[in-house]
């Protein structure tokens, strides 16, 4: 099967994750820039000391300190990741008390009852069936435990203060890029929205949901500068979306992405950004 005109591996995941896939550097970038908002969400929780957490998809590892800090003492944290570069990062500098395994989430090494708390933030969407993914979890929580869903909005819903055409035909862009790349329709790309009922369907008799918004203006602190420019204007957007614009859109694009033209849209005193994060919380 093919896409694009590339390979695409119908083995793999929703997203073409397999093993060797490596978003190290995006993973990290949005961590540091979002980590304020996600440190709260982490907060909320509520967690004790001596709880038992798997961090499951836990990318670069950031979150694993995180949790960590909030079962201390005589707690647990164990992070999981399908892929090899994203667990070699996850385990630099990471603490002892903190392990951290390459797992395929739909087979992990762990027996039932093993965590009071699953951690789960932008991985659920990767998978081809996320009700099977959430039902895996679930049966390695003990009789009280709970699951905790998070997920950042997508591109198409991403909100960047500038012409507001040029905003919508770049998000029109994404979405014909990720269909060509990936076979996704729109409607794919919409689901995972409805994570309350993916938790619903999973089983869950107790969900709630919480939605912080991340919200960036100039002037940027440098953890929002290297995110927004490399992780979306150059490694999302860039040439991924040329074929999808018009050559005047796709030059007015480049100009916003670009430090080096008077333009750039992150040295405008007016720049603006907005992206939310939805935490969904099951309960046994």
């Amino acid at each position: 099967m093919s896409s694009g005109g590339q390979a695409f591996d119908v083995t793999a995941g929703l997203l073409g994750d397999t093993a060797q896939r490596d978003y190290s550097s995006k993973l990290s970038l949005f961590n540091a820039f979002a980590e304020p908002e996600l440190r709260q969400v982490v907060d909320s929780l509520a967690l004790e000391p001596g709880m038992r957490v798997l961090d499951a998809g836990c990318g670069t590892g950031e979150a694993l300190g995180w949790l960590c800090r909030t079962v201390q003492p005589h707690g647990s944290v164990v992070g999981i990741d399908l892929s090899a570069a994203h667990v070699a990062a996850a385990r630099r500098g990471r603490s002892s008390e903190i392990a951290v395994l390459q797992s395929d989430l739909l087979k992990m090494p762990f027996a039932a009852g093993s965590f009071d708390l699953i951690w789960c933030v932008n991985t659920i969407n990767h998978l081809h069936d996320p009700v099977l993914g959430v039902e895996r979890l679930a049966a390695l929580l003990t009789p009280r435990g709970r699951i905790a869903l998070g997920q950042s909005s997508f591109l198409p819903e991403m909100y960047f203060a500038w012409d507001s055409r040029l905003e919508r035909q770049v998000n029109e862009a994404v979405r014909a890029y990720y269909r060509d790349r990936y076979c996704l329709s729109e409607r794919d790309l919409a689901k995972i929205r409805g994570l309350i009922g993916l938790l619903q369907r999973a089983g869950f008799p107790r969900v709630r949901a919480r939605t912080s918004l991340i919200e960036r203006r100039a002037p940027l602190e440098p953890a929002a500068e290297r995110y927004l420019l490399d992780a979306i204007f150059r490694a999302t957007w860039g040439e991924r979306l040329r074929p999808y614009l018009s050559e005047e859109d796709y030059a007015e694009l480049s100009c916003l992405c670009d430090p080096e033209d008077p333009k750039f849209a992150l040295r405008r005193p007016d720049f603006h950004y907005l992206q939310t994060f939805s935490l969904v919380v099951g309960d046994l």
